[in-house]
């Protein structure tokens, strides 16, 4: 493995290509209509995505149909082994990692234009020709999705009354050659607030969306309130994982900035009081595979970024990853772990290990939470862990506790404790009629008639934890600790 620095797509790819089995690539053309996807299913997809998929290497494609010169990456992240080798960290303590970093945020710098490798190649709207699409490698995933999508735009805006800035990363549809589609899950990200404070004034909101950038910044971008506040910029949590600012750059078309490193810069502003079908192009119904494994609807009108600019690099590279791939597991998941973890330490600090949102979950939906206890009084506070999890992300729909001698990264051994230490009628706690995720199909009046809207569910904590004064009974077999290197050196 190579002594890389990453800051950047570029040096996360060179670091990859010095490990093996991390980077593949390939010269034959491939179609960015659903075909670069289902390629990438089999090699390396992995989370939700159907069955056959796998987790396996990062994967660069050099020829894109339509796109002469244009090279597209996808499955960076689709791997917590190889977000930790990006980070330079354990893949078990990523989501410490996370948490010291919001915890001490370095503020972002702001660097000149010309110095800006994101702003070598300039294309305004006001060019003839101009055509996002053609200038765009925008993949979709499957044949029945909306339109090309932008999958991984670190998305960049300002409260307009306060001037507080975030980076998050949203669903993006391009639907013209100067429109694209933005999805804003309302009260979720807040971004969706400043649009809606600039809406109301009757102003667009100005927005860039860098695409192609230090993976850091992608893990970053995901945490979510309470972790980061209305206020608190993410860039300096992505900071903080360099130990160094993230270096910005004034937008040549609008009032904001963006990532002056990326490998593309869409320039725009969210218009207001205008919206668009986001399935107005294919009229299918539907968006794209989301995290859970299916298909997204189509939402029946969406806000819209009209484009002013788009800059990039020389010879840029265009990122992108699967709706259900492990790759969302790994920007979802991580920074909840972190949340979870930063939540339970301050109410009962010491007793949770560790955190895993495991990738049947999406990243999202389940979290197992590894706890000790170490005193009779101890009984019980591994529920009230489970509780302040469901605090810490609403979008939580199950809790899976298990004790310290389980290895939670390790699905079978975490299947072995609910085997021989859950029952269900007395270790399953339900908690109905709670805000949960909307992209969850089974969230929905038609699935059962108690639920009263979408997204409005159960919770469930599975407690697969020894009950204290029983943990004598449940002793797992002591093995003698030996080092197999010394009969395989080559195996271990």
């Amino acid at each position: 493995m190579k002594n890389v620095e990453v800051n950047d797509l570029r040096s996360a790819l060179e670091l990859l290509e010095s490990i093996p089995g991390q980077l593949v690539e390939t010269n034959v053309e491939v179609d960015p209509n659903a075909e670069l996807s289902g390629v990438y299913r089999h090699v390396g997809a992995g989370g939700t995505v159907e069955r056959p998929t796998q987790e396996g290497p990062a994967m660069v494609f050099n020829n894109v149909k339509g796109h002469e010169g244009a090279r597209v990456a996808i499955g960076v992240l689709s791997s917590r082994k190889r977000v930790g080798y990006l980070l330079g960290e354990d893949p078990k303590k990523l989501g410490f990692l996370l948490k010291n970093s919001v915890e001490h945020p370095v503020k972002s710098v702001v660097i000149p234009n010309e110095q800006a490798k994101c702003q070598e190649v300039v294309h305004l709207a006001t060019e003839e020709g101009f055509d996002i699409r053609k200038l765009l490698p925008a993949p979709t995933n499957t044949p029945e999705d909306a339109g090309p999508y932008i999958t991984l735009g670190m998305c960049y805006a300002s409260n307009p009354k306060t001037g507080e800035s975030d980076v998050t990363i949203h669903r993006m549809c391009l639907q013209s050659k100067d429109e694209i589609s933005i999805f804003l899950m309302p009260g979720a990200r807040h971004i969706g607030y400043f649009r809606e404070l600039a809406e109301a004034a009757g102003e667009p909101l100005p927005i860039s969306v860098s695409i192609g950038v230090d993976p850091a910044i992608e893990i970053a971008s995901c945490f979510e309130p309470p972790t980061t506040p209305l206020g608190y910029d993410e860039l300096q949590a992505a900071g903080a994982i360099r130990k160094k600012p993230v270096e910005l750059v004034q937008c040549l078309t609008i009032n904001e900035r963006a990532i002056a490193n990326a490998e593309y810069v869409i320039e725009g502003e969210i218009l207001p009081n205008v919206r668009v079908r986001e399935d107005q192009n294919s009229n299918t119904g539907k968006a794209m595979p989301e995290f859970p494994g299916y298909c997204g609807p189509a939402n029946p009108e969406l806000p819209i970024i009209k484009v002013k600019a788009i800059t990039t690099r020389k010879n840029p590279i265009m990122q992108t990853c699967i709706g259900p791939s492990e790759e969302h597991v790994s920007m979802a998941g991580i920074p909840t772990e972190a949340s979870i973890l930063a939540m339970v330490d301050k109410a009962l600090p010491g007793k949770c290990l560790n955190v895993y949102n495991a990738s049947f979950g999406g990243g999202k939906y389940v979290t197992i939470m590894q706890f000790k206890k170490t005193m009779p009084s101890d009984e019980g506070r591994q529920r009230q862990a489970a509780l302040l999890a469901f605090s810490a992300f609403a979008e939580l729909k199950h809790v899976i506790l298990v004790d310290e001698d389980v290895d939670i990264f390790d699905i079978n051994d975490v299947m072995w404790a609910m085997t021989t230490r859950f029952q269900a009628d007395v270790d399953l706690i339900t908690i109905p009629g709670v805000q949960c995720h909307p992209l969850d199909p089974s969230n929905n009046p038609a699935y059962h008639p108690g639920i009263r809207e979408r997204g409005v569910a159960c919770k469930a904590i599975f407690d697969c934890t020894v009950p204290f004064d029983q943990k004598d009974r449940f002793q797992r077999a002591q093995f003698m600790d030996v080092d197999p290197k010394h009969w395989l050196p080559d195996m271990f």
